[in-house]
Parts: structure tokens; sequence; C-alpha cells
């Protein structure tokens, strides 16, 4: 891993480590670099209303927002068991409003980055701001 990777796959873990799972036990922990340099990291949040859940992505978006970023620049994922975990789709959405399609998204599991993506790749013909014309 390159030591930006290193930098966004710890926050992801020590998200991760935060993660409120009581039902699925599935912990999932996300870490978004901005194009200023800046880590914003998050877990997923489960509830009993499975619905009203939060992703581990779309809490580290809230952080990001929240302190007034609004480009990401780099997103990496952690989750454990053999399969490969990426973004959910609701996530992956979540993430083209912030970032260009060439965003690399790294999908992890506890050894480290097991595959790499693009946003496009992940979210092809998507659906975005310019598509409002914003």
């Amino acid at each position: 891993m390159t030591p930006e990777q290193q930098a966004l796959f710890d926050a992801a873990v020590a998200a991760q480590a935060k993660s409120y799972s009581p039902y699925s036990k599935f912990k999932v922990g996300a870490a978004i670099r901005t194009t200023n340099g800046t880590i914003y990291a998050g877990c997923n949040i489960e509830n009993a209303a499975y619905p009203q859940g939060t992703c581990a992505e779309a809490s580290a978006i809230a952080m990001m927002v929240s302190a007034g970023e609004r480009e990401i620049a780099e997103v990496l994922t952690v989750c454990d068991g053999d399969l490969l975990g990426t973004c959910c789709g609701g996530c992956r959405q979540k993430l083209r409003e912030f970032a260009p399609l060439s965003t690399l998204i790294h999908a992890c599991g506890p050894e480290g980055v097991r595959r790499t993506f693009t946003l496009d790749e992940l979210l092809p013909f998507s659906f975005g701001p310019e598509h409002l014309g914003v």
C-alpha cells in the first residue's frame, strides 16, 4: 500500500472497531480522503428498524460534509470475511454526489487492499449532479 492508502486503511480499521452492528455482526469501516488531503472515517450503525441504519461510507460522507468539504479524492472500505466487500448500491450513489467517476475505491479485508475499482466501474452509466445542471 502507498502511504496515502495506509493512512486511509488505518482510519477505516479504527472506525470499523467502533461499528454498531448487533444484528448482522458485520462490521464495516470506511475512510474518505478529500481533495485537500483530509481523511474522514465512519462505521456502519445498525438499527432495530433495519432501513434506518447507516452504512460506513455514508457515515464518512456525513463527517466530510459536516466539516464543510465536498470533494472526495479516494475511498477505502474494510470488512471482515473471505468474500470481497464493496460499497452497496446506495453508497455508490452517495459517493457519486461528491466524487468524479475516476475516483479510486479500495475494497479491503483485514489484511489490506483486496481490489481497487474506479467509481465508474462500480456505478456505470450513473446519474449525477451534472444531469441536474449542477
